[in-house]
């Protein structure tokens, strides 16, 4: 080699180490992109891993109605040494003909006869909180009192109360308990006291603190996780329950609206889908309903964006399809949810509405047809759904299916078939190992940009493997799904919409993990993954802003030393700059403003980091990866920015 091209070599490499250690951002705040929607980042509730009922709904007597096909799963009875009574299931005279179980109680008074319930995995009380309890009951002869009580975990005495006074047929009775300590393992005792018989039914104990302190309600502190995210769009009730593993399990939400006591159960999907992990007592009571969801998207501020069955139950099971030609049911069923949603209170349906107590409309815009189908008998199915909805109601948006794989034969089948067929938004879904969304975070630079808008509407980085009972919600997930998120951002006149999955789990009854929102019966655990979603949430902007990076090295895969995007929020004035550094050392990047007259020195950064990669949140231990948020004093069209390692960054900078 001579002596130029040594001077050569080594002026690149010198070069080259420059760029190494001194990385650039470059933001061109004067050249404003596409539109980002003010619902681009959303949530995904699905009734897994107690998702509903034992979580969001706050009911805390399982199988209150003797439904479950094991009438008493969930009781036990109570009959002392010295008791003697009968406990039948009966279903002659019912209170309610959908739900037609009851229990009967027989004592000849000698000593309290009666049952216990567990609750979900233990019910959840706290110390001289209120509780209301309710139940359906009639006297059948005799003259006994009714007595609850609540026992601690440690068979401890909460509180009790009589109920006396009770009358030959069905009524409702209530009763006021406040415990005199808090329990994650308590439990409810139902006692007959005195000779005589009597029938019980929807024996319920509902906290009075409930969110909005609605009776019957959700449970305030999941919903405030929820609200404090402050997704643009919930997309609900799933997820593979939509489906169901067969058609006749499938989601019906007409089944899901109207008195609570009158909505039949049915069984979960996930009560039995994994042998590995099986769930004998979950059921689907519908307190959460359709109404519930629609009710708490109004709450939250948080669009709407409900899934219904297409005709298919869950291709990972029986694969069970209903004919073409006899779709007419499930159709109608598509349009009957936008007139519940948006009609008038003259018409069938938004009378329905407006009786349940919401004459306003729900103004929904969105709507899903089938989970995560694929295939021709998929497209077959969604083309008679669009024609008809299209036709009706051609302001509404639709939600179609690409299989559950961001990029197989069936994904690349679907995509085809749907920009055939013009298709308004496609939901893709990934869950994937950390290294595929560090490695795709260019995925969409070279999309269509005419062809139909994206809804990331599934993903969660898989620490193990997906399925494996060992992933958790470690930083380095976080930092991977922060990473990815960049390139959505970027790219947002192409992906409209995205939403982590699933959203919460019970850490004592789950089947899928990991999750974003950990919860027992009292506690709730926000994971890392749920910082960074509510970073970008509450950070969105309204106009991409272009960003060079320099100096980031790539790998051969595509992982990056260095993540980027930016956006302005047009109302504060501010650049809001996403920066992601997963490796073990800070790295101090210079970052230059292109394009601004002024920037106000005084800046906002919020920083999600931890001491290790592998670091993840519990319920004991809540603050191993939280947001901290710090005041800069430096900042100005070019200025340097230390990044700490493994480290998630919003700053927002005022600039004119």
């Amino acid at each position: 080699m001579n002596l130029k091209s040594c001077l050569a070599a080594l002026t690149t490499a010198l070069l080259a180490c420059r760029a190494a250690a001194d990385p650039a951002i470059t933001i061109h705040a004067d050249q404003p992109g596409a539109a980002i929607n003010p619902a681009m980042w959303g949530a995904f509730f699905e009734d897994i891993n107690f998702g509903a009922d034992g979580g969001l709904y706050a009911e805390l007597v399982k199988n209150r109605g003797f439904e479950f096909p094991d009438p008493l799963m969930g009781w036990t009875k109570i009959s002392p040494s010295l008791a003697k009574g009968e406990l039948s299931v009966r279903t002659d005279g019912p209170f309610d003909a959908k739900n037609p179980h009851y229990v009967r109680l027989q004592s000849a008074g000698s000593a309290p006869f009666g049952l216990s319930n567990e609750g979900f995995r233990g019910m959840g009380v706290t110390r001289d909180e209120t509780y209301d309890f309710s139940a359906r009951v009639r006297l059948v002869d005799g003259n006994p009192t009714l007595r609850l009580q609540l026992y601690g975990g440690d068979g401890s005495l909460l509180d009790s109360v009589d109920v006396t006074n009770l009358a030959g047929g069905w009524q409702k009775y209530t009763a006021v308990l406040h415990p005199n300590d808090t329990d994650p393992k308590a439990r409810l005792a139902v006692l007959v006291l005195g000779s005589g018989t009597v029938d019980v039914d929807f024996i319920s104990l509902f906290p009075r603190h409930t969110w909005k302190n609605r009776p019957g309600g959700l449970r305030a502190d999941m919903v405030q996780a929820l609200a404090d995210l402050h997704p643009g769009f919930l997309r609900f009730p799933g997820g593979c329950i939509v489906e169901g593993s067969v058609l006749e399990r499938r989601y019906q939400w007409k089944n899901t609206i109207g008195p609570v006591e009158e909505r039949p159960l049915l069984i979960n999907r996930w009560n039995y889908e994994f042998l590995h992990r099986p769930t004998p007592d979950y059921f689907q009571s519908f307190g959460l309903g359709f109404f519930e969801f629609f009710q708490m998207c109004e709450d939250i501020g948080s669009q709407p964006l409900p899934i219904l069955n297409c005709g298919m139950a869950c291709q990972f099971n029986s694969g069970e399809l209903c004919p073409v030609d006899q779709l007419e049911p499930y159709i109608q069923d598509a349009l009957d949810l936008i007139e519940f949603a948006n009609g008038p209170v003259d018409s069938v349906w938004g009378a329905k509405r407006a009786a349940l107590g919401h004459p306003e409309p729900f103004h929904l815009k969105l709507l899903g047809v089938g989970n995560e189908q694929w295939g021709q008998q998929y497209i077959d199915r969604y083309t008679k759904f669009a024609a008809a909805i299209k036709a009706k109601y051609p302001e509404v948006q639709l939600v179609s299916a690409a299989g559950p794989d961001p990029g197989d034969k069936r994904f690349k089948f679907a995509w085809a078939k749907l920009r055939e067929l013009h298709a308004d938004i496609i939901d893709e879904h990934c869950y994937a190992k950390p290294e595929w969304f560090f490695e795709n975070t260019h995925r969409y630079d070279k999309y269509d940009r005419t062809g139909p808008k994206v809804f990331m509407g599934e993903y969660a980085a898989q620490s193990v493997a997906i399925v494996s009972t060992k992933n958790r919600n470690t930083l380095q997930c976080a930092l991977s799904e922060a990473a990815y998120l960049t390139g959505l951002e970027r790219n947002g006149d192409v992906v409209r919409m995205a939403s982590y999955a699933p959203l919460y789990a019970n850490t004592e009854a789950w089947q899928w993990t990991p999750d974003l929102i950990w919860v027992d019966s009292l506690n709730v655990c926000r994971t890392a993954n749920y910082y960074v979603q509510q970073l970008y949430s509450c950070n969105r902007g309204d106009v991409v802003l272009p960003v060079n990076c320099d100096g980031v090295t790539r790998s051969s895969a595509g992982a990056e030393s260095l993540y980027a995007s930016a956006t302005r929020d047009n109302t504060a004035g501010e650049i809001i700059l996403k920066v992601v550094n997963p490796g073990a050392a800070a790295a101090t990047v210079g970052i230059h403003l292109d394009g601004v007259a002024q920037v106000d020195p005084a800046a906002i950064a919020t920083v999600v980091t931890g001491h290790s990669s592998d670091d993840f949140n519990t319920i004991n231990h809540k603050e191993k990866v939280t947001p901290v948020t710090s005041q800069l004093d430096n900042a100005a069209a070019n200025f340097s920015y230390p990044f700490a390692p493994r480290s998630v960054t919003v700053l927002r900078i005022k600039a004119h």
